[in-house]
């Protein structure tokens, strides 16, 4: 087994609804509601699900950009999940983050060479005598040649700001990047590109990937893991191949079978995968349905499921299932 270099359990984050008049409080937004993830060195776990889900909001409170209500934070072995800013400091250069969107990440005003040289004047590494070998070595790394230091942000392509980005991350060799949908707004071919690229570091330099996406294509050519999250809670984790083989959450099935059936070798009879459309709407995580979440929407619910949350049962060493279906 190899060594856990991220462990997160029961990690929580509720936004406070507050009147518009008085400002009181008047409700809570769950947004995330005790998720439980582990990430091995060299290990890429994908975190999927519907937008609203949670799953942008976990890889930020994982990276410390806005605050866990509730939760531990194990990064290799540390809980940082109440650091304050002094001795959080030297955990941020060892995790990092690719933003969505390659555009709104990047400063407009810095040239790119200001962009990929901040990393190093902001911690205080080596001087600005030899930050342009550093940011053309960046820039080398993610397939950009060394003069495009002196331009800016607009005069690249989207996959080309993409790898801009990716330079950023990487500025601080760090030990585990978090990609928060980072080809969801590129084309595919670019989305190609920039899957091949972030393959090759993470061979190259022994990287770590928490990946969220809601594209399973996607996640099926990147992915060692999977973790699906619903309503803010992870409710089936597997290897790559057991989800997408034998996946056993109805809401992780209900995700297959709208996946192009050339991209997912799990079919249904007669070779083809049945199709399994969902009714109604994502529940407001302020107003949280009780006992299972995905209850109201399942097509196998039983009165249990309204009645008692399902806690992860392993249905084999590395797949766990959140669900009543798998006691009964």
């Amino acid at each position: 087994m190899a060594e856990t270099l991220l462990s997160v359990e029961g990690l929580k984050v509720h936004f406070p609804i507050r009147s518009a008049l008085l400002r009181r409080q008047i409700g809570t937004v769950r947004a995330v509601d005790g998720v439980d993830l582990t990430v091995a060195r060299g290990e890429t776990l994908a975190v999927v699900g519907e937008s609203g889900c949670g799953k942008t909001t976990t890889g930020k409170a994982i990276l410390r950009l806005v605050e866990a209500t509730e939760g531990a934070i194990r990064l290799g072995g540390e809980d940082i999940a109440r650091h304050d800013a002094r001795r959080l400091a030297p955990f941020r250069r060892r995790m990092q983050i690719i933003f969505q969107d390659p555009h709104a990440s990047l400063n407009p005003r810095l040239s790119v060479g200001a962009i990929l040289a901040a990393p190093f004047e902001i911690h205080g590494i080596g001087d600005k005598s030899d930050h342009a070998d550093r940011v053309a070595a960046l820039l080398k790394t993610v397939g950009l040649p060394p003069e495009a230091a002196r331009r800016y942000p607009h005069e690249f392509s989207g996959g080309q700001r993409q790898r801009i980005g990716i330079a950023r991350a990487l500025a601080l060799s760090p030990e585990l990047i978090i990609g928060d949908e980072p080809v969801s707004a590129l084309d595919v071919s670019i989305q190609a590109q920039i899957i091949n690229l972030l393959a090759r570091l993470r061979a190259e330099l022994g990287l770590s990937f928490l990946f969220i996406s809601h594209n399973l294509a996607v996640v099926s050519h990147i992915a060692d893991r999977v973790a699906v999250m619903y309503l803010g809670r992870v409710v089936e984790t597997a290897s790559r191949e057991e989800l997408f083989f034998d996946a056993r959450h109805p809401y992780t099935q209900a995700l297959l079978s709208a996946v192009p059936e050339p991209v997912v070798p799990q079919a249904g009879p007669g070779g083809r995968r049945q199709r399994q459309v969902l009714t109604g709407d994502v529940p407001n995580p302020a107003r949280p349905p009780s006992g299972c979440g995905f209850h109201p929407r399942c097509p196998h619910a039983m009165a249990v499921c309204a009645q008692v949350t399902p806690t992860p049962r392993a249905v084999s060493p590395t797949h766990s299932v959140a669900c009543h279906l798998v006691d009964a």
